[in-house]
């Protein structure tokens, strides 16, 4: 058999310490942290230390055709990084080195291990700045975030993990190594192959080494602005306003009274008693356009309807408030299975999707929490079902098919950041025609002549 042959070559050219194949330890690799995403028994994992691996086991599994699927931290809300049956999972987590920070020429190469927080902590040191900063930032690695183009907080202003990527190293078709994209400042040599990357979650080759764009460290110090709403509606209100004010904030967050309870029950920090709904703004200009922008802020903040809003005062208060909105996710887990939503819609539009997603929540008598980039118009809807209540996941699925319609019907898309993987299929069938879908299928096609990079992620038929 093939995957008895790809083994056997495996093990031949592989250190024993690299390649893991007894079933206890490799279900721990097998999925990521996507809610009821399905995911098969993988024939192997290898835990790659170096390029020289990923070569090694992307050639054997050519030969063979043998499915190879990369993962990272194990992070991902989309299933992208889940195992198929029979395939090899390349874990990179070990790959975990930085290998330049140049504030010179404001770069910084790494490989894909590299967790995104320790990448901007080295940078701190050095005087510069990574911005991209995914709740995930703490645990989820560079090489994750680039096979989803991830976001985070701070992408209203600074943009998403793809605006940093200058170049890649990547093993792809039958174990070639390519490197793609440049070093310097500008460049428009040939099409944006780089680029193309960004985003693929692992279907076109498997990325071994990172160089992204870093800015200047030093910024002016951050000015928050609170706001209590009494629903999303109004706080969706405020959105709208920011948005056709022309200010670009350098984060607005929104949370709504579920997670806020979540997190009160969980840290005990007190902050569903004072609002149903938190928007939390920040702005980072220097000077008096800072000034100008927290009194934009909370003018917005002010015609949406807000009960309350000031500018904090405090910054430990402040930095409190954004934590809480890390903490959200986490503490929304601890009440059951969570099926987490990733639709982005135009700002405009974010009052209009709110009171979607509350009227889905109603219709199929599921709860559904709110946290949101809602800067850009990316929503995280987060469906909560009790612990094997088959019916209450039966109506989160529902609920969830009805998300992604309304975003896709008010001009929007079916993911911002967390990637298409195996939970969107359907939703991205929905959003693109058919020729594009072709166009894909055309480019999947030519870089994996073999077919065996995450065989059935991203543009995988729905029903497979």
């Amino acid at each position: 058999m093939a995957g008895n042959a790809a083994l056997s070559a495996l093990r031949a050219e592989l250190d024993e310490t690299v390649l893991v194949t007894d079933p206890d330890s490799t279900e721990r690799f097998a999925h990521d942290d996507a809610e009821w995403a399905p995911y098969g028994k993988p024939l192997a994992v290898v835990r790659a230390r170096s390029t020289e691996d990923v070569v090694a086991v992307v050639r054997i599994c050519a030969e063979h055709g043998v499915p190879v699927v990369p993962r990272g931290a194990g992070t991902g809300l989309s299933g992208g990084a889940n195992a198929i049956d029979g395939c090899v999972l390349i874990s990179l987590e070990g790959m975990n080195e930085i290998l330049e920070i140049n504030p010179r020429e404001q770069l910084a190469v790494v490989q894909p291990g590299v967790i995104n927080d320790d990448l901007r902590a080295a940078c701190r040191e050095r005087g510069a700045w990574y911005p991209p900063d995914p709740a995930s930032s703490p645990w989820s690695t560079i090489g994750g975030n680039v096979a989803t183009n991830a976001g985070g907080v701070c992408c209203v202003k600074y943009g998403v993990t793809r605006d940093y990527v200058l170049g890649i190293e990547a093993v792809v078709g039958a174990g070639e190594v390519v490197r793609l994209g440049r070093r310097t400042a500008k460049g428009v040599a040939g099409y944006d192959l780089c680029g193309l990357f960004v985003g693929s979650e692992g279907t076109l080759g498997v990325v071994t080494e990172i160089t992204v764009k870093l800015l200047p460290g030093q910024r002016a110090p951050e000015r928050t602005v609170v706001g209590y709403f009494d629903s999303l509606g109004e706080a969706g209100e405020a959105v709208a306003n920011v948005a056709a004010a022309g200010v670009v904030p350098s984060a607005l967050e929104l949370l709504d009274q579920h997670c806020l309870r979540a997190v009160d029950e969980w840290k005990n920090m007190g902050l569903s008693a004072e609002a149903s709904v938190l928007l939390l703004g920040r702005s980072d200009s220097p000077g008096q356009a800072g000034e100008q922008e927290v009194d934009a802020l909370l003018d917005c903040f002010e015609r949406g309807g807000a009960t309350w809003s000031a500018r904090s005062t405090d910054q430990q208060e402040a930095d409190a408030l954004f934590a809480a909105r890390r903490l959200a996710y986490p503490a929304l887990e601890r009440l059951g299975p969570v099926l987490t939503e990733d639709v982005c819609v135009p700002r405009a539009e974010v009052p209009e999707m709110l009171g979607r997603i509350e009227a889905a929540a109603q219709r199929h008598d599921t709860q559904i929490a709110n946290i949101a980039h809602a800067g850009d118009g990316n929503l995280h809807p987060l469906i909560i079902t009790p612990p094997g209540d088959d019916d209450a996941r039966e109506r989160a699925q529902a609920a969830f098919d009805d998300i992604v319609a309304d975003a896709i019907a008010l001009g929007g898309t079916v993911t911002g950041e967390h990637g298409v993987g195996l939970l969107k299929r359907k939703g991205l069938h929905s959003e693109l025609s058919s020729k594009v879908v072709s166009m894909h299928h055309d480019i999947k096609n030519a870089l994996d002549e073999a077919g065996i990079f995450n065989p059935g992620k991203v543009f995988g038929t729905p029903e497979s």
